[in-house]
């Protein structure tokens, strides 16, 4: 018999039990006639007792034990995977030598806590600042750039790197609140013109000051540029200054036309800076940099694109059949929307996210029938992967939440 020693509990294996696994550790041991390659294999030798001692973990022995009585390596539920495979892998047993059933549980086991430890630091990744304070040490007006960095980067560092945190909310609300005020007719006169302007260029200064802080407070250029928070300012600042830009270019055309209002309605020119002037709803996005909802919906979002990709891709086969389906049954009815497959499409979009805004409607017993199978099969498809987004969205935000309250 060989002693054994692991972690303070003696074993006894037979050499001949041994010796049917050779490339394991054990096998080794037993195989082994030099007294050096032994003593290799092993943290200690007690030359008194004739005992070989392995500093590692007793309890999960206990299953390599069996292993080499039995031939079976047996898996239980309560073992953490990541040290199991670490100790398995140190005595040299491969998981094959597991029942199928132990190994298929055990690698879910595996997979689902690989994906976890993942998430929890794509989670912490996503609470962490780009750059610490500790980046300034060294460098030309580091103090100054760490002052600026607190201030505007870590609203929990200072009463005034709060209250600047608030202040960008609040003038988010308040441009998009006058974008949304400038397209109401009462407010399209002189004076509501004059109001919406000044209240445009107070907000963008503000956010162009606080783009150049960050920008200022950057350690590294490149970082800062490829940042999506950052992307995401340049995109509320730049409307403002395209604006005037373009209505300066044309001041040449100003004396043919008394008012701005009357070059938008007749130039090109025009409709340009109307879609500039919409760009300024990506200001909202702004909140995320503030908002652990915006930003666990974010997480949310690239974490399960696959759910999302699959669902879209079941809603285009959803809408292709049922609009070939409809007008297959529909085509010849006197008066018909559903003159072809294309025209069925909007029909067969609307049916299946069971929005029903009654504009294209079946008039044959047979289409309402198709109609009902639609809207049938629309339920379930919506009703499948939503849960699974609602269910991982609650979970991100409340670990987004935990891991705030510990910072």
């Amino acid at each position: 018999l060989l002693n054994i020693n692991v972690g303070g509990k003696l074993f006894q294996i037979a050499y001949k039990v041994l010796a049917r696994y050779p490339i394991t550790r054990l096998g080794k041991l037993a195989l082994y006639t030099d007294p050096v390659k032994k003593l290799q294999l092993c943290d200690d030798y007690l030359v008194q007792k004739n005992e070989y001692f392995f500093d590692r973990d007793p309890s999960i022995f206990h299953y390599i034990f069996h292993f080499y009585r039995s031939g079976v390596l047996w898996v239980m539920d309560e073992m953490c995977p990541s040290n199991f495979v670490e100790e398995i892998e140190y005595w040299g047993i491969h998981l094959k030598y597991s029942q199928r059933c132990c190994r298929i549980l055990f690698e879910e086991k595996r997979d689902e806590l690989s994906e976890y430890l993942k998430i929890e630091k794509e989670l912490e990744a996503e609470l962490e600042p780009l750059e610490s304070g500790a980046q300034f040490d060294g460098k030309f007006l580091g103090r100054f750039r760490k002052m600026v960095w607190n201030l505007i980067e870590n609203p929990y560092s200072s009463v005034p790197a709060k209250i600047i945190a608030v202040m960008s909310s609040f003038f988010v609300l308040i441009s998009i609140v006058g974008m949304t005020l400038s397209t109401v007719e009462e407010m399209k006169n002189k004076t509501g013109k004059i109001w919406m302007e000044q209240m445009e260029m107070i907000c963008a200064i503000f956010f162009t000051s606080e783009y150049l802080m960050r920008l200022i407070s950057s350690s590294s250029f490149k970082n800062f540029l490829r940042a999506a928070f950052n992307a995401i300012d340049l995109v509320a600042i730049l409307p403002f200054y395209i604006q005037i830009l373009f209505e300066n270019l044309d001041d040449g055309d100003m004396q043919y036309h008394e008012e701005l209002h009357k070059v938008e309605n007749v130039s090109k020119l025009g409709k340009v800076l109307k879609l500039i002037k919409l760009m300024r709803i990506f200001r909202i996005l702004k909140l995320a940099r503030h908002s652990t909802g915006l930003r666990a919906f974010s997480f949310t979002m690239r974490q399960c694109y696959q759910q999302v990709c699959c669902l879209l891709l079941f809603i285009a086969m959803g809408v292709f059949t049922f609009s070939a389906l409809i007008h297959s049954v529909e085509h010849d009815v006197p008066g018909t929307d559903f003159t072809s497959i294309p025209c069925a499409w909007w029909w067969a979009a609307v049916s299946l996210s069971t929005v029903g805004y009654g504009d294209t409607v079946p008039d044959t017993i047979l289409g309402r029938m198709v109609a009902f199978v639609c809207i049938s099969f629309g339920i379930i498809l919506n009703g499948m992967p939503i849960s699974i987004l609602y269910n991982k969205f609650s979970d991100y935000y409340a670990k987004l939440k935990a891991h705030e309250m510990s910072q």
